[in-house]
Order: structure tokens, then sequence, then C-alpha cells
């Protein structure tokens, strides 16, 4: 039958692959049209093809539960079980996400909880857009690192129960996990070292008595000084002007040229000119 499980195929978690997926929907997905059209004679290495093909990732929707091809693939994977290095092959895709996410799932299906997190979290770094059909036929945006956060941490993804997942800090403690490091951290600490380098910049202590501390605040413009106490025992702060400071000048306001002190004398050219003018007309 065309329906049937392989026959050197393994059990899942105690039982047969195929039976992961619910009895009314893989009742569906037998009597859908793709499945008939196209998922008929695959093979491992046929799915590849037509998982390129996908173009959004699903359950069932409609009245009638109808099956999309990502659930349709997802029930043939769990039929003809490819072995494992063709699903790390599909993981590790990074030209076409819906292959990524057609591995991920059979991976969250099949998988150990220690293959989940290991081959599942370094998506968390695809930040990819995608597709996906909900029950009423209506498409939603979500990303790649959304949908894998629901394999981990949900109990049902495209309408399929997912099997029960050991958690982390589990693993971490028998040591069969590494403690996760996430790629945001290195950023965290580089934001933290460069804030700490600027208060240090805007703040700078001088040398001086031990009563009294000077800050000096670039940003503000003058100068704090802060002594021990006061006469009656308490701190006090006083403003101080900042030494060395320049004088102010409107730069607005148009500058005066300087008056002449002394009154200026005739040039010799124009004594001459007017000379000769005057014996001109005599």
């Amino acid at each position: 039958m065309a329906n049937r499980t392989v026959k050197d195929a393994n059990s899942i978690h105690g039982t047969n692959p195929q039976y992961l997926v619910e009895k009314i929907i893989r009742t569906r997905i037998y009597e859908s049209k793709y499945w008939k059209e196209e998922c008929f004679g695959l093979t491992a290495e046929l799915v590849v093809d037509k998982a390129m093909e996908l173009k959004y990732v699903g359950g069932v929707y409609g009245g009638n539960i109808k099956p999309t091809p990502f659930l349709c693939l997802t029930l043939k994977m769990l039929q003809i079980q490819p072995e494992k290095d063709i699903i790390v092959e599909f993981i590790k895709n990074e030209d076409f996400k819906y292959v990524r996410l057609l591995g991920a799932m059979y991976m969250r299906l099949t998988g150990t909880s220690v293959d989940c997190y290991k081959y599942l979290e370094p998506l968390y770094n695809d930040y990819r857009k995608i597709k996906s059909q909900n029950r009423n036929g209506e498409f939603e945006l979500m990303h790649v690192d959304e949908f894998i956060d629901e394999l981990l941490h949900g109990e049902r993804v495209c309408d399929i129960i997912l099997p029960r997942l050991q958690k982390r800090q589990v693993l971490e403690e028998a040591e069969q996990l590494d403690p996760r490091i996430s790629a945001l951290e290195e950023d965290l600490d580089e934001v933290e070292s460069s804030e700490d380098e600027d208060e240090e910049e805007e703040k700078v202590v001088f040398n001086c008595p031990s009563d009294v501390k000077v800050f000096s605040t670039t940003s503000l413009g003058f100068i704090y000084t802060t002594k021990a106490h006061n006469a009656g025992g308490t701190p006090e702060r006083v403003q101080t002007p900042e030494p060395h400071r320049r004088s102010y000048r409107d730069m607005d306001r148009p500058r005066r040229s300087p008056s002449p002190r002394y009154r200026r004398s005739r040039s010799p050219r124009r004594s001459v000119f007017s000379t000769s003018c005057l014996l001109a007309i005599h």
C-alpha cells in the first residue's frame, strides 16, 4: 500500500512514525490531492525537490480540514524515514528556508532531546521572513526564529502534537549539553564596556587634599568642589567657576571698526594735484 511505512523503518518514541500525526489529520492527508499526485512514490532523494517548491508552512485549514503541502511532506518523511545525515543537510541549508524548516520539523518529531537542542538552537540566528497559513486559510507573517522557538517550547505546531522534550537545564546538569551562548551576549558586553569608558571620560578625579574632591564635568562646563564636612558636620557642595575659561562674546553682534585717534594727513599726490589746479585757474 502507498500509505504504509517502509518495512525497515525504526519505531519512533515506541510507535509507528506515522502515528505521530493524529488519525483524523492523517486520513485527510491520504485523501488530499497533493498527497495522491505529488507524494506518490517519493524517495528520500526526491523529497528534496518537492521541499524546494514549498512557499509557506502550515497545518490544516478550512472547514473540511485540508492539509497544506508542508504537512503532507512531513508525513511522507515520517513514512519513508530518511537517514539522519539527510535531515542535518536539510537543516543546514541556507538557500531554501522552507527546506530548513521541514528538516527542523522532522528533527523535532523524531530526534532525541540532545539532537533537537544541538541542531535547532543555531537557527535562532536566522531572522528571515516566512509565510504561515492559519486555520482560516489566511496567510500570516512569521520569522524563522519564531518557528524554531515554537518547536522547542510549544506543544502543538502545524496541528501536530509534539513529543515531550526534556528541559535544557536537566541536560546541562547531566553534562550532555554545553551551556548555550547567545549571539547577543558579545554585543551586550561591547555596549557595557563602551558605556563604562564614556563615564570615565566624563568624570575625571584630580589629585587634591583629602578633605576636598574636585570633579570636572565637560558637558556642563563647570567644576564642582565637594568638601568632606562643613562647620555643621554635613557634606557641602560648592560651585566654582572653571579656570582658564574663555571670555564670552556675542558672535551675532557686528564688530565696530576702531575709530582713528588722530586726523589723517593728506596724501602728497592729492596736494600736488590741488596745487596744479589752482595754478591753471590763475
